[in-house]
């Protein structure tokens, strides 16, 4: 079935959206000696273009963008950042787009929580408040450019992309076609004005992503279920205590190893392990991430 002008468009406006916003993304990987996983054919999944994860129950999910540390095209990386993009032109769709991206999203987060990864969704068009709050109360980062600031900076670049429900079929064909006939040179200035008006919209969500990314481990508690807690500043220390810890000496009886670790950005993580070889695997494994 042949796309209708109206999906043209907005497929037009989403592949321009998701190209402004890959850039800086790109260079965030950069800086922290990252791998940015996007929409590509990667040696790591066969060739395969789609970006999907598993959950902790074999369910693949599609995603837009990971960021892995210790990836890079032939192998997969721990990852340190999911993020989505999405653009709606209607109000009418936004809260199904937002469970959509939860959906996606929150299982694979859930799998990979003991590394506290940064999760977020760029929103882009007519987008509610509520909707927006509703992936704000389930911890995403949420960034959010209007449809106005879209409209605007195509506009910048020379492309009137603006419509409404109203619109004719014909006049939505010519926009198309106005943009299709334009040399790559002068897309790639509409890129950049997009880029520059995402920027000044993006620039708090960028910061909150790199804010996580630069966080070190501040504190680990180990607190054996029969002794007192115990603090270090190292996964190295904490893994020593446990390593010589004797469970048997236990005047009450050992139970549980609980592990609390804390982030120079102020996120934690907890854990509950009944034996020794599970918690030291946690505690490596933390080591790697």
């Amino acid at each position: 079935m042949a796309k209708s002008p109206a999906h043209k468009l907005g497929q037009i406006i989403g592949d321009e959206i998701e190209a402004a916003i890959s850039a800086p993304l790109q260079e965030i990987a950069d800086e922290f000696g990252l791998f940015l996983d996007h929409r590509h054919a990667r040696t790591a999944r066969g060739g395969k273009r789609r970006v999907s994860w598993a959950d902790s129950y074999g369910n693949t999910h599609d995603l837009d963008y990971v960021l892995e540390e210790g990836g890079s095209d032939e192998a997969f990386g721990q990852p340190r950042a999911f993020i989505e993009v999405a653009w709606r032109r209607y109000t009418k769709h936004s809260r199904n787009k937002v469970q959509e991206i939860q959906g996606a999203v929150l299982p694979v987060v859930e799998k990979y929580s003991d590394y506290s990864p940064f999760y977020g969704a760029v929103l882009a068009g007519d987008f509610t408040q509520p909707s927006r709050d509703q992936l704000l109360s389930h911890g995403f980062h949420v960034a959010y450019a209007s449809y106005e600031v879209i409209e605007r900076a195509f506009a910048r670049g020379g492309v009137d992309v603006g419509s409404d429900e109203t619109m004719a079929a014909i006049d939505l064909r010519r926009k198309v076609g106005a943009y299709e006939r334009l040399r790559s040179a002068v897309r790639s200035e509409i890129g950049a004005e997009l880029g520059t008006a995402l920027t000044d919209e993006l620039g708090p969500f960028f910061n909150a992503l790199r804010e996580s990314l630069e966080r070190r481990i501040a504190r680990i508690i180990v607190l054996p279920l029969s002794g007192t807690s115990m603090q270090f500043q190292t996964i190295h220390s904490a893994v020593r205590f446990v390593e010589g810890y004797d469970e048997a000496t236990s005047p009450t009886g050992f139970i549980r190893y609980e592990l609390i670790v804390r982030y120079s950005n102020g996120s934690e993580v907890r854990g509950s392990f009944p034996d020794k070889t599970r918690c030291l695997n946690h505690l490596r494994l933390l080591s790697r991430g």
